[in-house]
């Protein structure tokens, strides 16, 4: 089933063509990445589906409904959710305490915050932190917490919401190799298993091969590639563009661990 669907879009930036006939879909349960070097309007192509940025022309679709140039709070409220390049999370809050807030946010609570918004959606902020493996860290205070952990805590703040669609605009920042490995993983049983799609932008090819199961390839804001990892792999133009060795490195690793 289609769940997302990007139509033709196109943005400009003065006499920079920053997405140029754009289009793509993304299934329920799938893991969609958007790779490019650096300029190849990746960052543009993710915020005209989340509503940052309107496209000059093009539509975007969510499950069939027009959401082309909606702002993000709109687009968040019908079923997207996002985490970001730098964690969005309240570092002086406990871990629990952030996802509550998200809950409370989410159920449209928050004249009802004082006093007794710490008492409001514990078990389902805990059983959202459990999801993510976090549960054990509940009381701790976010700013405490290796960045790895603080990843997994923004999950879980955009789990609060019922994404059916989720954004992850570099989630990988920041993070050491073992972190991200595992982060994705989980991010990856979490949409297959409960059919939320995921569209991400990331710069660790590691990460891509491993885990996404298309790759949508841009280049000075065209789509110069698409399919899947083993197809843009073997793509002579990505080779000679983008990836170089250094994909066919990451392509090899990536191998090696899907069989052990």
């Amino acid at each position: 089933m289609t769940l997302l669907a990007a139509e033709g879009l196109n943005k400009r930036f003065g006499g920079v063509q920053a997405a140029k006939d754009v289009s793509f879909a993304l299934d329920a349960g799938e893991m969609l990445a958007i790779i490019g070097p650096n300029g190849a309007g990746k960052s543009t192509t993710f915020n005209m589906v989340g509503g940052q940025l309107r496209p000059d022309s093009g539509r975007v679709s969510l499950a069939g409904q027009d959401i082309t140039g909606l702002p993000p709070r709109e687009v968040c409220r019908m079923g997207v959710g996002r985490t970001f390049q730098v964690a969005q999370t309240f570092l002086s809050f406990t871990v629990i305490g952030n996802v509550q807030m998200a809950l409370i946010a989410h159920h449209g609570q928050t004249r009802k915050l004082l006093p007794d918004a710490m008492a409001m959606h514990r078990d389902a902020a805990l059983a959202l932190l459990d999801r993510v493996g976090m549960a054990a860290q509940a009381e701790r205070p976010v700013g405490e917490l290796a960045y790895g952990d603080v990843k997994r805590v923004e999950l879980a703040i955009a789990l609060a919401a019922a994404p059916r669609l989720l954004l992850m605009d570099e989630p990988t920042a920041g993070m050491a190799p073992a972190e991200r490995s595992a982060l994705m993983a989980l991010v990856a049983g979490i949409a297959r298993g409960e059919r939320i799609g995921v569209l991400f932008t990331e710069h660790d090819m590691d990460a891509v091969f491993a885990h996404a199961d298309r790759i949508l390839v841009l280049v000075r804001g065209e789509i110069i590639a698409r399919g899947r990892p083993e197809e843009v792999r073997a793509d002579a133009e990505v080779q000679r563009v983008y990836l170089g060795h250094s994909g066919t490195r990451a392509a090899t690793r990536a191998r090696r661990a899907a069989h052990g």
